[in-house]
Parts: C-alpha cells; structure tokens; sequence
C-alpha cells in the first residue's frame, strides 16, 4: 500500500493514478473538508481528464483519510512555500509530513518526497529531524525525492508521459521506486542522487523564468519606441535556433514563481541573471497598471471602477489562482489605493476578491476598460461580446485592431 500524503494539485493526480494503475493506495490530507469530498466522490479542483481518472480509481477501491497510515511506502506532495523576506524555502510543511509518518510507519519503509524543495533541503532539514528521531536512515527508513513534473491544464497527461527523476541515497532502492512509478510513467525514470534531483526540479523552471523575463523585458523596450513585440518574435523566432516564449502579464503558479527564489535565497552572491529575471517577471503587473493608466488618460476615464480585469487563475483553462498575475495586480492598486476595479474568470466559481463578478455578462454591464489577464477559451468564443469595449489585450488573443497591447 502507498500512503499518499497531501491531496492538493499534485497529490491527488498523482494518488488516483497510482490506483488506477492497480496498486492499493490510500491518500491522506488534514483537511476533513477536502478528504469528506472525495469520500462522497466529489473532486476538489477542475483538470481535463481527472473526473474519468477519478472513477477509474474509486473503482479499484482508493481510500482517503486524515491519518498516516501504517505501511512501507510513502509519498509527500505538500506545499512548499518560500519566505518572502529571505527567499528561502519553507519546509515546515514537509518536516511535519516526515514526523508523522515516523509516527506509524513499518520498518525499512521508504519515504518519497515529491514536493518542489530547493537543493540541500533534505540534507539540512529532513536528515537530522529523522535522525533526532533515532531512525537510522538507510536501515529503518530510505529517503528519496521524486520531483513532480506536471502542469495544470494536462496533470493526466503528463504524469503518463513526461520523463520522471528518482533521487536516492541507494540504486537498489531507487531502482525498486523506478519500478513503483513505472505502473503508469510511459517516459523515460532516471535514477540519480538526491541533490542532483532535488537542483535539477529548480533548474528546470528557472530557466523557464528567464526565458520569460527576456520577452517581458523586450515588450518593456518595445513599448517606449513604438515597437510591435509580438511581430518581433515572429520574425526572430524564424531563426532555427531561436525560440523567444511570449511575454504576459507576470509569471503565477506554484513552480515558474516560486521556485527561482530558493536559489536566489541560498546563493544570493551567485544569482545575479536569476534575481534579474525575478524582478522583471514580478514588475510585469505594474506594468499592466501603468498601460490601464495611459488608456484611462487617453479617454479621460477617472473612475477605477470602469476597469475589469477578465482571468483570476495563473494560466489558461485551469482553476489554478496560485500566485497569479492578476492578484499581484490587485495587491498592488490596493498600494495605490485604486479601489473597485471589477474582476471575472469562468473558472473561478466562488467570490475570492472584493468586486468579483460571477456572472460575465453582468461583468461586461459595468465596465468601459476590460483588461485581458488570461486567454481562457471562454473569452476567445466570446470576442463578439466585447467589441465594444476598450480592450487592454495582455495576451496577444484579442481579433479587435484597435485592441491596446502591452
């Protein structure tokens, strides 16, 4: 039996795909709520295919409960959050996961975190808190750490088809965690040493930031000469060795955001392109402020609350709010003190910030100035319903001309 521990975007994915795949798992949360929910066989989050991947599971018998439970193999997918003043991780959430399956589980089992965590974070924090305990690693427990690597949007297709890391102190062990995620990984495992795992996540998605950063940056230099950004990367993008991503309105999730900032926090001497790149993508919701700005100056708008900002969620199609854009803009008109600019997302259901609208034609009703923040398909088959309006397009999907871009 795999006790799978947090049942939140990645844990319970990856719980129901382990059980689907025929092996006995149990997936434990502290939220009662949350675990009551799936009990019932209700889902706690939107994601393509997850409802079919749920049933599939309920099927072949997976449980959910707020206790550990006593057995030889455990999963640790609970958040990893970072403290904004140092930039370094915060592993609270995983060392308290650790200590309560030292609570219950058999001897030799092996504990598999899955958890973003920045490089050393097993060294410093989750070795001693197990030795101080008196296990002895490698007899009583083995560590491992098996970065997840999924995205929001295609959680079940990825955990299928993209390649997967297991780190470990032991191959034999990690050869026999390989075996455990090959029931439903089709890619190609790798088995590595623990810190190798744990930088190679980081690395992943840093480069990822910087990417960003460098067209976030572009449309910066863009708009002070008059530059269309957008035709610009086409061209340059025709270069076989260019590939220059799209630039938005600021970089959200839990990964792209977050994750840069343990190797800024750890190696603060060393980061200098990482911090860069950090602030730019964090700069990007005030530049969407100062663009509403010029636009509101431009048609001599002064109430604030005639601006809508369409798309609460980090990213298209996804119920994910995780460090969105969109939030960071609002924290920063609530600095400014530019209150009641109105906000809608078809996929966010439940009213989470002041002025939210959960209605869209209600939403369009009360405003002069819509902010395009994410390109949900839900606005693209809907363009006909605000061609009247001025529409701030921070993602290239708007088919109006007179659209103002970033």
């Amino acid at each position: 039996m795999i006790n799978i521990i947090g049942l939140g975007y990645i844990g319970l994915p990856t719980a129901l795909m382990f059980a689907k795949s025929g092996i006995k798992v149990v997936g434990t949360d502290y939220n009662t709520k949350l675990v009551s929910s799936l009990t019932e066989g209700k889902l706690t989050f939107e994601e393509e295919g997850l409802e079919e991947l749920f049933k599939e599971a309920l099927s072949n018998g997976i449980e959910f409960s707020t206790e550990y439970q006593k057995t030889h193999t455990y999963i640790v997918a609970v958040p990893t959050p970072y403290i904004k003043e140092s930039k370094k991780l915060d592993p609270k959430y995983v060392i308290s996961a650790v200590n309560s399956i030292l609570d219950v589980c058999e001897k030799g089992a092996a504990l598999i975190i899955e958890s973003t965590i920045s490089p050393g974070t097993i060294d410093k924090f989750i070795r001693p808190e197990i030795e101080n305990r008196g296990f002895v690693i490698g007899e009583d427990v083995h560590l491992l750490h098996a970065p997840e690597r999924i995205i929001p949007g295609n959680m079940v297709f990825e955990l299928e088809h993209n390649s997967r890391t297991i780190g470990a102190d032991s191959l034999e062990i990690a050869n026999k965690i390989k075996g455990l995620y090959s029931n439903f990984c089709k890619a190609e495992i790798v088995v590595t040493d623990i810190r190798s795992a744990e930088m190679s996540k980081v690395v992943e998605n840093t480069y990822r930031d910087i990417n960003i950063a460098f067209a976030n940056e572009l449309t910066k230099i863009c708009r002070t000469d008059n530059m269309d950004v957008y035709e610009i990367i086409k061209i340059a993008n025709k270069h076989p060795r260019v590939n220059i991503l799209q630039p938005g309105p600021g970089v959200g999730g839990h990964c792209i955001s977050v994750d840069p900032w343990f190797l800024v926090g750890d190696y603060p001497d060393l980061t200098n392109l990482i911090l860069t790149a950090r602030k730019t993508n964090d700069s990007m919701p005030s530049h969407v402020l100062g663009r509403i700005r010029d636009i509101m100056r431009e048609h001599a708008i002064k109430d604030i609350s005639k601006v809508g900002l369409y798309g609460l969620t980090y990213k298209e199609n996804v119920d994910d709010t995780r460090e969105s854009p969109t939030l960071q803009l609002l924290e920063r008109m609530d600095e400014h003190l530019a209150f009641g600019v109105k906000v809608y997302d078809p996929f966010v259901k439940t009213r989470i910030v002041d002025h939210q609208f959960l209605n869209f034609e209600d939403f369009l009703n009360e405003i002069e100035i819509l902010v395009l923040m994410v390109g949900h398909d839900h606005i693209k088959n809907n363009m006909n319903l605000i061609k009247n309006k001025l529409v701030l397009d921070t993602k290239n999907i708007c088919v109006f001309e007179s659209s103002y871009k970033l």
